[in-house]
């Protein structure tokens, strides 16, 4: 069975390379980032399983008034197991999830891409066909992976050993609230305690990492109000901009140094904590600023509670209020924090396995500092894996997936949908 499956994914190169060419024709952007959503894109995508066979599909739209039809759409694709009359929920065979996200980030600046970035170019190099185009590897690949997994088997009339399920989400760029933590929320009998799941969003160019943890994420919007003034007359100011630049620094260095842990599972191996947006404040060169406002990224090892180090950052504004005579208030964008999948899950277990087979390395388990919406799940009690191979070119431009990646990956997943744990 298995070399049956395999000679189909090795044959559909031009399924994988045609489904990629049109995915790269949905602009499917934020509304935070200008865009009108998923909408067009998520509904070709349906059109398009069901063409080829996948029938079995459900729409799971959360609604947001800024997006086009009011709606984020994420799409839910099964293919029932030998388990199915169970659902899927017993021990032996737990139901295997693949999660890719249908959005994708804006193109940037357009002068710095080759070619249109919303049209898939096709070049050959050393490592066989790339394809080059935004989304094209975050995260079209591994829905690409995961839809030609899926045909091997409905194409074939092979019911898998698992009930099988393919997600394609909402929002992931943009922290998911209209995407998996929606569907959490809102949906929570779809996803079952035993399941099991890959997320193909991050990895290495060989295949061999598999990410089990991520940073706590915390983002935060600071604004510090004084009383502006003229430049030349600092002593009837309160500089806003100066108190927030203190703010900053004191920041930075204070909390790296109170949660000073390292942790050999991430790289960086610490946690960190960047100050990165910033607003304007005045427009003119002779004028004290009376508000400030810039924004922090923090990526916190699990070990430390974002409790205490929102405890520790209130500490830190007080000093800086009561050195300059400002009012200092934060508002949090962003909070997520999950527990880690364990090292020697079956699913960690499963996948190591499946991937040693068919790209012959020895893998090995890590932690990231990005996000993905592993975070949200793990928080359930959910076992997730990230992985996938990747070369990493998400959000750049000129981003570029492999075919061979896509065929690779695509063997990998099937074996997952197949094989007894």
């Amino acid at each position: 069975m298995k070399e049956k499956i395999f000679e189909f994914i090795d044959n559909s190169a031009a399924l994988a390379l045609e489904l990629e060419t049109e995915l790269c024709k949905y602009p499917a952007i934020s509304p935070a980032n200008g865009g009108e959503g998923e909408l067009d894109k998520c509904e070709f995508l349906q059109g398009w399983l069901k063409a080829h066979g996948i029938e079995k599909l459900e729409r799971y739209d959360a609604p947001d008034s800024r997006a086009k039809g009011g709606i984020r759409p994420s799409l839910v694709a099964t293919i029932p197991g030998k388990d199915d009359s169970a659902n899927g929920s017993g021990d032996k065979n737990p139901r295997f999830w693949v999660m890719s996200h249908i959005d994708v980030v804006p193109p940037g600046e357009a002068s710095l891409w080759n070619s249109d970035p919303w049209k898939l170019m096709i070049t050959e190099g050393e490592s066989g066909k790339k394809i080059t185009g935004r989304g094209v590897e975050d995260n079209q690949q591994g829905l690409t992976s995961s839809v030609l997994a899926a045909l091997a088997l409905v194409k074939q009339g092979i019911t898998p050993s698992r009930t099988v399920k393919l997600l394609f989400a909402a929002d992931e760029e943009n922290g998911s609230v209209y995407g998996v933590d929606w569907l959490l929320k809102n949906h929570p009998d779809l996803f079952h305690k035993n399941d099991m799941v890959v997320i193909p969003d991050s990895g290495n160019e060989t295949g061999s990492d598999i990410e089990i943890a991520e940073k706590s994420h915390l983002w935060l919007k600071f604004t510090t109000k004084g009383r502006q003034g003229h430049a030349a007359m600092p002593n009837h100011a309160t500089n806003a901009y100066l108190a927030g630049a203190d703010l900053t620094v004191q920041l930075h260095y204070g909390l790296s140094e109170k949660f000073s842990d390292r942790d050999s599972l991430f790289a960086p191996d610490y946690s960190t904590f960047q100050p990165t947006k910033k607003e304007p404040n005045v427009p003119n060169i002779n004028t004290i600023p009376g508000e400030d406002v810039f924004y922090y990224d923090m990526r916190i090892l699990p070990r430390h509670p974002v409790d205490e180090v929102l405890k520790e950052v209130d500490r830190i504004i007080a000093e800086v209020e009561k050195k300059h005579g400002v009012t200092i208030k934060y508002e949090i964008g962003q909070r997520n924090e999950s527990p880690p999948t364990p090292q020697d899950s079956p699913l960690v277990k499963f996948l190591s396995k499946n991937v040693e087979e068919v790209y012959k390395v020895k893998t090995r388990t890590i932690g990231i500092g990005g996000g993905t919406f592993a975070a949200f799940l793990r928080k359930k009690g959910i076992d997730c894996a990230v992985w996938a191979r990747f070369d990493h070119t998400a959000h750049q431009p000129n981003e570029y997936a492999l075919l061979n990646n896509i065929i690779g990956d695509a063997k990998v997943m099937a074996l997952m949908m197949i094989a007894e744990t």
